[in-house]
């Protein structure tokens, strides 16, 4: 705006906000306006009685008389009545935006201010101001000279005609420029609580909902709620084999059904992929959700057409509600999925309602994990050692690594439940970096006090996650030169089924650990589904057969199966180690059959690094562990 020739025009901004009055104050005196400012309604109408702005920006709510009622008294002033006043407000209902045009306003502007969008109200309205005022005095001075001028009138009420034009178009513009407006944002109100997809109600919408029952059956006792977690069955397979745009489709008809049998006070939203969530509103009891659920499912196990193909799907659906006592929404949702997972253990296309167990078993389990974080934080772990032992002369050969955690309060904590969360949370790579560096270490310093003991491999489990980590080779390199070990004493021991993920996944990595001198070793063999040739096909060193083949041996078809997996291991060029061996008759049948090596409690179970410590210094010069011996 340009001062030098025309003064500047004067802006008033009345708010309680100091936040809003700087924002507005910088905004308008960088184009050039005279700002004022006044942090209430009383205040505003004194200022106006003394100094005469040439527009009000008036904030709705205030404290005193609110901006409604300043409005009114402004409009009253002989001063001001002229004013153009723009009401500021965060109230989106059009019944407040007709009331403030019906007192006097001329325009809104809503928060939080879009500063291109207020420059525009306020110019097009001084704009106007300027017109109106223009006209004004044009026809004052017509009034004035009327009878000297007669030659002029007809000129002057063209020039009337076309200001007048002028001022209808733009009083028109800004009509459509409201409706626009408005329009726009009813538009930006649905895409933010609807799914594109389905156009039924989204995540967002159905929490701000939840939100709101509960807080319903809060302050009402009698208030009864519940909430169905609807997860489709075997959607995955469709969307991978006939494709996401099939995919999408049958996700339209699936919530197409679902509102089919929804009746009134039942809420329904998709929450993601192929999950929907229904909130039974006044629901009265158990009964309806019960119901509901069956009508569901019945629903669902009728075959869709898409695009030519005959679908066949179903739901597993979780039930809670209002008589858990939830506090906040994020807890329903917590378990209600818990439910839902527990109706697809159970077999999929069924229902299941939560209960106090598993509801406990939840938050125990979220305990358990917070607690292990803390524990990885402070390496509240220890090793024990599991020998694994020459079957024909009983010579110690190495040891396998087990990590153990002792709960303060729950004891010993199952190995098997410690991985799977740490798996779970992501804490399986800084755990078993630490398994890795420990057992490296210990065996180290085994080395250095025992100088004269014959070379003994440590054995060191590593899950699927791991080997998928970027840089791991690396890694693992990098924490035996930490620790001094030699990497050709280390046994990578990888279960059947990691392997095989991670040879899909990437077989570089695989060849890369036997290149940097780790021995790798099949863990657990015979659960995973895979064959010895598929094996041999990468750089294998030992098999571990698993348990469950050992615990077999007392039947004849157990023999010949162990007899078969011994034989072509042998000519695959695999060492053979048999896990879990308790009784000197399974000892004796493996050895019989050319099995090498072996670990189980007829030998020793896992012990800690003090115990095996004590059999180093016993032993002259290696730990013997008695055997029986086959002719």
């Amino acid at each position: 705006m340009d001062s030098s020739n025309h003064p500047a025009q004067v802006v008033l901004i009345v708010d309680d906000s100091p936040t809003n009055l700087e924002l507005l104050c910088d905004l308008l005196d960088d184009v050039g306006y005279e700002v004022l400012v006044a942090q209430n309604g009383e205040s505003a109408i004194e200022k106006v009685r003394y100094t005469k702005p040439d527009l009000i920006l008036l904030d709705v709510l205030m404290p005193g008389i609110d901006g409604f009622e300043t409005c009114r008294r402004l409009q009253n002033l002989p001063e001001a009545g002229d004013i153009p006043i723009i009401f500021m407000t965060a109230l989106s209902d059009t019944a407040n935006k007709v009331k403030g045009l019906n007192i006097g306003a001329v325009d809104y502007i809503t928060k939080p201010f879009q500063q291109e969008e207020v420059l525009a109200r306020i110019q097009l309205h001084l704009r106007m101001r300027t017109l109106h005022m223009s006209l004004q005095q044009e026809v004052q001075e017509r009034t004035a000279t009327e009878q000297a001028l007669q030659q002029l009138t007809a000129s002057l009420e063209q020039r009337i005609d076309e200001r007048t034009a002028d001022l209808r178009s733009a009083l028109q513009e800004l009509q459509q420029a409201h409706l626009d407006l408005l329009e726009r944002e009813q538009k930006l109100h649905y895409q933010a609580f609807h799914d594109s997809l389905t156009s039924l109600p989204n995540r967002a919408w159905f929490m701000e909902r939840l939100e709101q029952t509960i807080q319903r059956s809060i302050q009402d006792s009698n208030y009864v709620y519940a909430v169905l977690f609807v997860d489709i069955d075997r959607f995955k397979v469709v969307n991978d084999s006939l494709g996401h745009l099939v995919g999408d489709e049958l996700l339209k008809q699936i919530a197409s059904r679902l509102q089919t049998c929804l009746t009134d006070n039942i809420q329904l939203a998709r929450f993601g992929g192929d999950e929907f969530i229904i909130l039974l509103e006044d629901a009265r009891d158990l009964d309806r959700a019960r119901h509901l659920a069956e009508t569901i499912q019945e629903e669902l196990q009728l075959p869709f057409i898409v695009n030519g193909y005959k679908i066949y799907t179903g739901a597993s659906i979780g039930i809670t509600g209002s008589s858990m006592n939830y506090q906040q929404a994020s807890d329903v949702l917590r378990d209600v999925d818990v439910a839902m997972y527990q109706a697809k253990v159970a077999g999929r296309g069924r229902y299941q309602i939560l209960t106090y167990q598993m509801q406990q078993q939840v938050l125990s389990r979220l305990h358990l994990e917070h607690e292990l974080r803390q524990a990885v934080e402070s390496r509240d772990f220890c090793l024990h050692y599991q020998p694994i032992v020459a079957l024909d002369t009983g010579e110690l050969q190495g040891f396998e690594a087990l990590i153990r955690w002792y709960h303060p309060q729950l004891g010993w904590v199952s190995p098997a439940e410690l991985i799977a969360i740490a798996e779970e949370t992501g804490l399986i790579g800084s755990l078993g970096e630490w398994v890795f560096y420990e057992a490296c270490w210990q065996l180290r310093q085994w080395q250095k006090q025992f100088p004269n003991l014959p070379p003994l491999s440590m054995h060191i489990n590593l899950s699927a996650i791991q080997l998928k980590q970027p840089g791991i080779v690396s890694r693992l390199l990098q924490l035996c030169q930490e620790t001094g070990l030699d990497s050709q004493h280390i046994k990578l021991e990888i279960t059947e089924s990691s392997f095989l993920e991670a040879v899909n996944s990437s077989e570089l990595l695989i060849h890369q650990l036997k290149k940097e001198g780790f021995h790798l070793c099949i863990d657990d063999f015979g659960t995973g589904y895979s064959s010895l040739s598929r094996l041999h096909e990468f750089p294998i060193d030992t098999l571990k057969i698993d348990r469950a083949f050992v615990n077999r041996l007392s039947g004849d078809s157990g023999i010949e199966i162990m007899r078969t997996i011994i034989t072509l291991a042998h000519s695959l060029d695999m060492e053979l180690v048999a896990e879990g061996i308790e009784r000197t008759t399974q000892q004796e049948v493996l050895l019989s059959m050319a099995c090498e090596f072996g670990q189980g409690y007829l030998f020793s179970p896992p012990v800690n690094s003090d115990t095996a410590t004590q059999w180093f210094q016993n032993a002259s010069p290696s730990i013997v562990f008695p055997v029986s011996v086959v002719r």
